[in-house]
């Protein structure tokens, strides 16, 4: 019942269902019975207009006395309502010719919002719906939900009356076949509401207390059942995968710690610690490092390659774009001894270097290879890979880094990324991963000064740079886009690029974006580097992998146009040496409050764990999310990783209670791979959850 078309529930039929699916993808009686309502109002005590004042949030009900446009430079729509003690107009300003149509004399309305006067008491765009006889409940005199529709929706007369009308059809038909995936024992110890109660209530609830416990249960569901397979998947690996791996020469990556010329921080240790454990471990390693900018990411997962060399096997690290790998290729080279041979493997690679490095990773001769997506490629073959460390994970796909798993039996993982996670998302997202976190900022680092000045103080900022400049210092500038644009009102990094050019006639500016060929781009980071540049006008290609000691100041016009995780990561680009070093953010003078706060965020601290939940706060889990996965994302109906963070541990504790329980992990998770032979997840929305999982 389920899975039947929703063509088949009385009002809707084959065109309507069309509709319905092309526009929100409601394809099932399960799809119409998980579609969230948006918001609930009160009418469970409407108003009498003479007691409705100014500001009050009410619902008033009452008969159209008139349809009339209304306004001289501005047309608006007044529909005036007559309850019996007072008049009030529900007015709209957009969408006349369709609301003209909609209401009509004599129909009994209710309006509800937030009262203003102006003539009149009125309501502004009111949230509406007609009532028929009094005994029609399902609209009055409860708590209704409200349905987000289209604007195409809308006008084919699917509002929220419409949906409320199926979807207690549905429920009335379908209510009997879902299934309760919990026991009666888990429902009272978790205090949760059977699922049948809850997919009711969050429709029609009867308070809104009701209505928050049943989208809690639903969100419950969400968690627990994400966090069963990442749990289920973690287990089958160990278990379908050991192995007995070679031993690791403990001695030879110590004696390289004691010589380094710098000291690990405690975090690093840890990190280190918890990789070596997992390398001796009987079943691959599957593990995250986090880190913040600048904390030491890098030589953690130097050390933990010269780990694998010593016990016979080849590394390989995958990096996102040609910048950073070369820039993971120079620290190799310069920290490792002669005796461990690294190599480079990148798009701009010559033909014969390709070859000559091929050959080297087939016949084992090369230990280390770094590269880009070129190591994925057919024609790259390894004589014994046993360790793959993929940085800035999150631009990679699934696949990609399967691609490159497939080139070793079964090596050992370690993704990396220098964009702190929020702990609540990096539970949600990463159950089949262990975590490893490095919060600690090597000792020699010297805190970067984060200043913002609105854009008229821009020349004050001017006379800044070329005194740092003239000192010897060098300077990024960065910029939201690469060329002007008609349709946004900002400043670009070509047309500033001349700007500075002519502002610092004596200085060396280069350029530098993602339009630029790759050999030009190496040239001119060449010239960087070598500090034959005092500056580097630049969009956001110098996000991750740029390490130039000698550049200590970065200035990013238009900050409200990034995220402050991206803001972050710019920042990060500079303090790598032993000067004192600044971000200076330039924004226009007119800006919103959010971006003003924003702002603040970054001037106030440099902990990118700190920056993260706060952005997370801001941009809300889903945009904050992103890709995961090469263009897909978590997105949840139910639950909010912000605010569900103690329901996230809930179920992620129950979920591994279960798993660990369970005798035949591999049968198991290949049933639960398998679309619609889910028992594990009867009962919930099992498309969605494959939808996530995939």
């Amino acid at each position: 019942m389920l899975d039947k078309s929703i063509q088949y529930i009385k009002g809707i039929g084959p065109k309507r269902a069309a509709l319905l699916y092309n526009e929100l993808g409601l394809e099932t009686v399960e799809d119409l019975l998980y579609f969230l309502p948006r918001k609930y109002i009160d009418r469970s005590n409407t108003k009498s207009i003479n007691n409705c004042f100014v500001n009050d949030f009410v619902t008033v009900m009452g008969v159209v006395k008139q349809v009339k446009i209304s306004g001289h430079k501005k047309k608006f729509l007044e529909i005036v309502i007559d309850d019996g003690t007072d008049t009030l107009s529900g007015v709209f300003f957009g969408g006349i010719q369709y609301f003209i149509k909609l209401f009509e004399k004599g129909d009994t309305v209710l309006f509800s919002g937030r009262v203003d006067y102006y003539t009149n008491k009125q309501i502004v765009h009111p949230e509406y719906d007609f009532i028929g006889d009094s005994s029609d409940t399902l609209h009055t005199g409860r708590i209704v939900p409200i349905y987000p529709s289209t604007e195409n929706l809308k006008t084919n007369g699917f509002n929220s009356r419409f949906f409320r009308k199926i979807i207690y059809t549905a429920l009335s038909e379908a209510k009997q076949f879902i299934t309760e995936p919990f026991d009666a024992d888990m429902l009272n110890r978790l205090q949760c509401m059977p699922l049948s109660q809850a997919i009711e209530c969050i429709h029609f609830p009867s308070s809104m207390d009701e209505a928050y416990n049943a989208r809690k249960r639903l969100a419950f569901n969400e968690l627990f059942f994400l966090q069963y397979y990442l749990h289920l998947s973690r287990q089958y690996i160990r278990q379908t995968s050991k192995q007995k791996k070679p031993i690791i020469n403990t001695a030879t990556y110590h004696a390289f710690i004691k010589n380094l010329p710098f000291q690990l921080t405690g975090d690093q240790l840890q990190a280190i610690e918890e990789i070596i454990n997992d390398l001796n471990a009987d079943f691959p390693m599957n593990r995250m490092l986090q880190g913040d900018v600048g904390s030491g990411k890098t030589v953690v997962s130097l050390i933990a390659s010269i780990a694998v060399i010593s016990r016979g096997q080849q590394v390989a690290l995958m990096a996102p774009t040609e910048i950073l790998a070369q820039q993971h290729y120079a620290t190799f080279k310069k920290l490792l001894p002669n005796t461990i041979s690294v190599a480079l493997l990148t798009g701009s690679t010559s033909q014969a270097e390709r070859k000559s490095i091929l050959d080297g990773l087939k016949d084992g001769s090369i230990d280390i290879i770094i590269g880009t997506h070129a190591l994925i490629q057919e024609t790259v073959e390894f004589a014994n890979l046993g360790f793959i460390i993929i940085d800035e994970q999150h631009r990679f796909g699934v696949n990609q880094r399967a691609q490159l798993r497939t080139k070793g039996a079964i090596p050992d993982l370690l993704v990396m990324t220098a964009t702190p996670i929020p702990r609540s998302l990096s539970l949600t997202l990463y159950g089949d991963l262990d975590i490893s976190t490095i919060k600690e900022k090597p000792a020699n680092r010297i805190p970067i000064t984060t200043l913002a000045f609105p854009v008229s103080k821009l020349e004050a900022v001017y006379r800044s740079l070329e005194k740092y400049m003239d000192e010897g210092r060098q300077v990024y500038y960065v910029l939201p886009l690469i060329d002007d644009s008609e349709k946004l009102d900002l400043k670009s990094a070509t047309a500033t690029f001349k700007q500075l050019q002519k502002r610092f006639p004596n200085k060396s500016i280069a350029l530098l974006h993602g339009k630029i060929q790759n050999i030009d781009k190496e040239k001119i980071m060449s010239l960087f580097n070598n500090h034959a540049l005092d500056m580097l006008v630049s969009t956001t290609v110098i996000e991750v992998g740029i390490d130039v000691a000698n550049a200590s100041i970065i200035v990013i016009e238009h900050p409200e146009r990034f995220g402050l995780s991206q803001l972050h990561q710019l920042r990060g680009r500079v303090g790598r040496g032993t000067y004192k070093s600044f971000c200076v953010l330039i924004y226009p003078d007119s800006i919103s409050p959010e971006s003003i706060q924003r702002i603040n965020i970054l001037t106030s601290t440099d902990d990118g764990f700190i920056i993260a939940e706060e952005d997370l706060k801001i941009r809300g889990a889903g945009e904050f999310i992103g890709t995961r996965q090469h263009g897909k994302g978590i997105a949840f109906e139910f639950a909010d990783p912000i605010n569900d963070f103690e329901l996230i541990g809930i179920a992620r504790e129950e979920a591994k209670k279960q798993v660990e329980a369970l005798k035949d992990i591999p049968v198991l998770f290949e049933n639960v791979k398998r679309p619609y032979t889910m028992n594990i997840l009867e009962g919930i929305r099992k498309k969605h959850i494959l939808a996530m999982l995939s």
